[in-house]
């Protein structure tokens, strides 16, 4: 919500001042309680705005103690145009809110509060069509670059009119701020990835753009698999699910080599690549199928996590696997009650052919075995079933991994893009291993569970010694509801790659 502080006056000193000068500024205030006085409330400036206030002998915060600094909450901005700062025609406050969150809630109260009044206060001066808006820190410089870069967002590439999106600045710059906004950046490209349409986003276009993106950057090398080479690494699962669209399937591998010391110490990551699911021969209900364009929001998570982990220059060494391809119900689709064998051997029942993401990413991690990395990580929009276990404000992980599991609840804490642990009890893999004509069934017996029993058939692609991680990030795909800097600007989220990325920072420090 944006609230503006207006006059005659104020707005003719806005005018004036944009007709020279576009630059705005968002600042951040703790209101408090008066330890002194039980009826007036004391106002804590964030570290730029105090020194605005000494340059301005007090106006500024005369003005914000006058006009409402008792009606500012989490999430609400107020402009100031006349408040004798010279240097800039329009100023944001914003509220540094830290008691919606409790030690239940598993966040960094304070950053995550950063991120949500950098995000308004940038809102708030972007409906006025500013060109430069600069973030004070409010306290930490790389939550305010990930806010206010993520908040001022725009997906928009058909419209014919296309609003201005402000250049964001640092009002002091710092190593923090520049990794924040490689985060968020990181964040707003899984976006556009995720949110472009279907006919714009095959798999071959999938591996065009994120070429681009990558160009330029040291010690990285992709290599783009056709279906001929899925066919000699026998990836028959991943193949299953191609059979029915007309477009080719592709297989991305990047790896990036940041610890050229050890390159055989090396981390594995795997990302779902559905770019349009349909359901198959399964076909899935017409409402909200549109939103299928995003099923592939575990291999952008992944390349974008690899851009950042690049760009940063993390001493890490990654290797990031793709499958690519539609799930259509064409001639030559994969009917239920179909048997093939995976990668490693073991024969599947394919049930359900709207059940298609765990078959391409079997293969995957069968491949990505071979190269014996310290862990494998997998990042799929796997089960709508999450999404009734979890809602829209974390995502599921389950892992055979006691340190991989720490490590990423660590960093989810930090971004605030929250992560909860899910069972693998032996009881889901029963349910797909206990049949007499076959391996697995891609199903299931039982009711319920369905995301357990999805990582459950995952696992049997994993070599048992082998730490592994799986995200199901379904229920975090769009219509976020928790997090205000996320959840405008596009239908699609990118979460959690800011948490994936701090989690590999994390790993190179071990």
């Amino acid at each position: 919500m944006i609230l503006r502080l207006a006059t005659n006056r104020s707005c003719l000193s806005f005018i004036k001042r944009t007709m020279s000068n576009s630059k705005a500024l968002v600042i951040g205030i703790n209101v408090k309680q008066s330890k002194q006085d039980d009826k007036r409330k004391d106002i804590e400036l964030s570290s730029y705005a105090k020194e605005l206030n000494e340059k301005s002998k007090g106006a500024l915060l005369k003005a914000i103690n006058t006009s409402f600094c008792d009606k500012l909450s989490s999430g609400k901005a107020r402009l100031l145009f006349d408040a004798n700062v010279e240097d800039y025609c329009a100023i944001a406050v914003t509220a540094l809110d830290t008691t919606k969150w409790d030690n239940l809630d598993g966040i960094n109260a304070d950053h995550e509060a950063v991120r949500i009044a950098a995000s308004s206060g940038v809102k708030a001066l972007q409906s006025l069509k500013l060109n430069d808006i600069y973030v004070d820190d409010l306290g930490c410089s790389k939550a305010a670059a990930e806010g206010s870069i993520l908040g001022s967002f725009k997906f928009q590439p058909y419209k014919t009119k296309k609003s201005d999106i402000p250049t964001i600045h640092a009002v002091k710059e710092s190593d923090e701020w520049k990794k924040g906004a490689i985060l968020a950046n990181a964040q707003n490209f899984c976006k556009v990835l995720m949110d472009t349409p279907a006919n714009l986003m095959t798999p071959t276009l999938f591996c065009e753009m994120v070429k681009e993106k990558f160009n330029g950057l040291a010690n990285v090398d992709i290599q783009i698999h056709d279906a001929e080479w899925a066919k000699k690494e026998k990836m028959n699962l991943y193949l299953s699910v191609t059979s029915g669209s007309s477009e080719p399937p592709k297989f991305l591998e990047i790896t990036y080599t940041g610890d050229s010391s050890s390159p055989q110490d090396l981390a594995a990551i795997v990302g779902k690549g559905i770019t349009f699911d349909s359901g198959g021969i399964s076909l899935k209900p017409p409402s909200k199928m549109d939103q299928m364009r995003g099923d592939m929001g575990g291999a952008a998570n992944v390349v974008s996590t690899l851009w950042a982990i690049a760009s940063l220059k993390v001493p890490i060494n990654v290797k990031a696997f793709t499958p690519l391809c539609e799930n259509m119900p064409g001639n030559y689709a994969t009917k239920p009650g179909d048997v093939f064998y995976g990668r490693n051997g073991k024969s599947v029942c394919i049930d359900n052919t709207d059940a298609e993401g765990r078959l391409i990413l079997a293969d995957a991690l069968s491949y990505a075995s071979d190269f014996k990395p310290r862990f494998i990580v997998d990042v799929a929009t796997l089960t709508g079933a999450v999404r009734v276990a979890l809602g829209d404000c974390v995502t599921a992980i389950f892992s055979n991994s006691d340190p991989l599991w720490e490590s990423i609840e660590s960093a989810g804490k930090e971004t605030g893009d929250r992560v909860w642990r899910l069972p693998l009890y032996s009881h889901y893999t029963n349910q797909l291993t206990e049949h007499d004509a076959y391996d697995l069934n891609n199903l299931g017996k039982g009711k319920g569970a369905g995301s357990c029993v999805a990582a459950a058939f995952l696992r049997e692609f994993v070599p048992k010694n082998m730490p592994w991680m799986h995200a199901d990030i379904a229920g975090v795909m769009c219509e976020t509801s928790d997090q205000s800097y996320v959840g405008t600007g596009s239908a699609m989220t990118g979460r959690p790659v800011r948490t994936l990325i701090e989690f590999l920072i994390r790993e190179s420090k071990k």
